[in-house]
């Protein structure tokens, strides 16, 4: 029984079946993937998983629990945080104070900007705020603007801001995107860290089969919204049904 368990879920859009018989389970603590070309459901599913979309059939479970429709704020309190394939951080705040904002989040999940003024007087936040930019390496930029970052910090910022809420299971919807060699190789090795050091399980969507495989314990491959295959990663490599569905190469 893994932590997340996704179970008959199916979603149709009209006449379009995007997610057909959607059976998905992931161990915790562990580093899952889930690839396949484009149109194959890998959204779709993501957006399921949080709660974003109710699907017509099927559940999805997290820690024995329903994610199916709860509001986002629920779904963080759950212990799930989801990174988004655009970062979502604040460019006209410094890197200190975008690392501030869960620290002031209500219980809605609503948040007043004006709020950073008064957090600000408090030593205990901005201490923990600065640690997990130090966690993050980036405890030299806390007083740049968000919006002059790389890709990769960006990224690094918006994956810190998830961590100081504590999750369990971490999202990440093409973390490495946009991102140049060096930035995509640092975030590998960050998204090491937090899943050894934090025991952190994380479910990655990712085309770059670079990060997949130095990454993933176990891979799963969406085709036509339905799981094709689902293995390790070095079964996966040759495997003939993935070629196919990848690059139209009949076994």
């Amino acid at each position: 029984m893994g932590i997340l368990e996704v179970k008959g879920v199916n979603k149709r859009f009209g006449g379009l079946q995007a997610l057909g018989d959607v059976n998905l389970s992931v161990k915790e603590n562990s580093v899952h993937a889930i690839i396949g070309p484009n149109g194959a459901g890998k959204s779709t599913l993501l957006n399921v998983l949080v709660g974003k979309l109710i699907p017509d059939t099927g559940s999805v479970m997290f820690d024995g629990k329903s994610v199916l429709g709860r509001a986002p704020y629920e779904i963080n309190q759950m212990g799930i945080s989801r990174v988004f394939q655009t970062p979502e951080i604040f460019g006209d705040l410094t890197v200190l104070e975008n690392m501030l904002i869960p620290c002031f989040a209500k219980r809605d999940g609503a948040f007043e900007m004006n709020a950073i003024t008064s957090v600000l007087s408090q030593r205990d936040v901005i201490e923990k705020a600065e640690h997990m930019l130090e966690e993050m390496n980036m405890a030299d930029k806390q007083h740049m603007h968000a919006a002059a970052l790389s890709r990769g910090d960006k990224r690094r910022l918006e994956i810190g801001m998830c961590l100081s809420q504590e999750p369990r299971l971490l999202l990440l919807d093409e973390p490495t995107a946009g991102m140049a060699r060096a930035d995509t190789n640092n975030t590998i090795d960050l998204l090491k860290q937090i899943n050894e050091e934090r025991n952190i399980t994380i479910v990655i969507i990712e085309h770059d089969m670079h990060v997949v495989f130095s990454l993933a314990d176990r891979i799963t491959v969406l085709a036509q919204g339905s799981p094709l295959v689902e293995d390790d990663p070095q079964n996966i490599r040759g495997n003939p049904l993935v070629r196919e569905a990848y690059l139209g190469e009949k076994a």
